[in-house]
């Protein structure tokens, strides 16, 4: 189902890269769906990927595993939503904000401090909190529904070893 390389990054402060392939809607939900119950409440998911290639879509996915109820949608014009389930879920879209400026003075910086998940597209942040562990997601559309997912952690993250697949 999924192609699967691990490797040393060649940055430094990241440690584990996994790639995985997906074919359809359906195992993109499942991919999101297993890293979500790896997650404890102290990451930080940073999405990045061409318009349509899914980002929101894994998200909503993402919730669904961390026993979101609510209905999830895109922040695009809030910039943040929040969502209770298993543990808390910030879900930032960054695409129309300028620059990290712009996130301090509308407040939007504090929920990175804060116990929970933040999920965020289109990332603008250049500094995050120590004791979070930040887990980048690229994703890139390879047709109709097939998707490459490249997912690599900081250092301080073991969390992909325990994504199993």
């Amino acid at each position: 189902m999924w192609q699967i390389l691990l490797a040393n990054n060649a940055e430094k402060i990241y440690n584990i890269c996994m790639e995985y392939i997906v074919k359809s809607l359906q195992e993109t939900q499942e991919l999101a769906k297993k890293l979500a119950k790896i997650l404890n409440g102290d990451e930080i998911i940073l999405i990045s990927g061409d318009l349509g290639a899914g980002k929101t879509t894994f998200t909503k996915a993402l919730a669904e595993g961390l026993e979101v109820t609510d209905l999830v949608t895109s922040p695009t014009f809030a910039f943040m939503r929040e969502y209770s389930g298993r543990c808390k879920l910030s879900h930032y879209d960054m695409y129309r904000v300028e620059d990290e400026d712009e996130l301090f003075e509308l407040g939007l910086s504090d929920n990175l401090y804060e116990a929970g998940v933040c999920v965020i597209e289109w990332n603008k942040f250049t500094e995050f909190p120590d004791e979070k562990c930040i887990i980048r997601i690229e994703i890139t559309k390879l047709g109709e529904s097939e998707r490459n997912f490249d997912i690599s952690t900081s250092t301080e993250c073991d969390c992909l070893e325990k994504l199993s697949i």
